[in-house]
């Protein structure tokens, strides 16, 4: 079982895909696919690209886009 709790931007592993989660003027948003944390930003895992987003929170990615 993943731990579903969100954490701390600055918390976020480098080691791993991820969920995450951006605040824009409509609210907060978890994004659909997976990232990585690289050392200059964020990567989407599927492609590889560096993706530009400002994350406020994360959580572990459990293979559908969303924590059960």
């Amino acid at each position: 079982m993943l731990n579903n709790e969100w954490h701390p931007i600055t918390s976020a592993p480098f080691d791993r895909d991820l969920e995450l989660a951006v605040v824009d003027r409509e609210g907060v948003h978890a994004l659909v696919f997976r990232c990585r944390r690289a050392s200059d930003g964020w990567l989407d895992s599927g492609t590889r690209r560096r993706i530009d987003v400002t994350p406020t929170h994360w959580r572990e990615w459990n293979g559908s886009g969303w924590a059960e």
